[in-house]
């Protein structure tokens, strides 16, 4: 049982250090300062040092010899970059998806989309932050768009490409002014998948991703980032 209750705090020590990351809490670039994170999550130091480096593996945290460890930080060159990968494997998913895709997976599809077109974007209190529970059915509805797919290692590029991709929609979020209709959006993704139209589902797919890539390079999305919370550089 002790075992069993030190690999829950572990695993909630990561989820919840993941969760930051990717919501952005933690700002990229930000140092992480082993000991304060062992007392904001109220875990020990080894159940810490686990959680980096399962982290480290997934890209979200790198590791610095001698200087410890620090959130990803963002950067033009790497939003192009992952965009472009993100295109790819996308479209080769949905295409896949769409090709051999049961009604099973046109049910789950549906479902997550329900869910997601019912579910606040914005915290009420703050519009300008993207809630977490519309976070969670995004990424619900992403990965029901693509797991009709009958290829196990381009649903793992896709979930490691999503997630990487979350942090800069997060950042997106405030620099939308200019009234894009994301629902639209995520309805005509579903209607084209649904009518079994790749072609167009990848298109419109493709336009999706670039519109928030165009939303940050635009805003100046490494002087914002930095301008939200920069790195402090005192040691671990």
């Amino acid at each position: 049982m002790a075992r069993d209750a030190a690999h829950n705090l572990t695993q909630g020590a990561y989820e919840a250090l993941r969760a930051d990351l990717l919501a952005c809490r933690i700002a990229p670039g930000s140092r992480l300062k082993i000991q304060e994170l062992c007392t904001r999550f109220s875990v020990s130091l080894g159940a810490i040092r686990e959680a980096l480096s399962r982290l480290t593996s997934e890209g979200l945290v790198v590791s610095e010899p001698q200087r410890g460890f620090r959130a990803v930080p963002i950067s033009v060159a790497d939003l192009r970059d992952l965009t472009m990968v993100r295109i790819e494997v996308e479209s080769l998913c949905l295409r896949r998806a769409i090709a051999v895709g049961t009604v099973e997976w046109e049910a789950r599809l549906v479902a997550a989309f329900h869910r997601l077109s019912r579910t606040p974007e914005r915290v009420a209190s703050d519009p300008m932050r993207s809630a977490d529970e519309w976070a969670d059915a995004h990424a619900a509805f992403h990965s029901a768009l693509v797991d009709g797919a009958d290829s196990p290692w381009l649903l793992r590029l896709h979930a490691q490409l999503y997630a990487q991709s979350e942090r800069y929609r997060r950042l997106s979020i405030p620099l939308d002014t200019g009234g894009r209709d994301v629902g639209r959006e995520h309805q005509d993704i579903l209607d084209a998948a649904l009518k079994r139209d790749a072609d167009r589902a990848v298109a419109l797919i493709t336009r999706h991703f670039s519109a928030t890539t165009a939303i940050l390079i635009d805003a100046d999305i490494e002087g914002f980032a930095a301008r939200q919370g920069r790195p402090e550089e005192t040691a671990p």
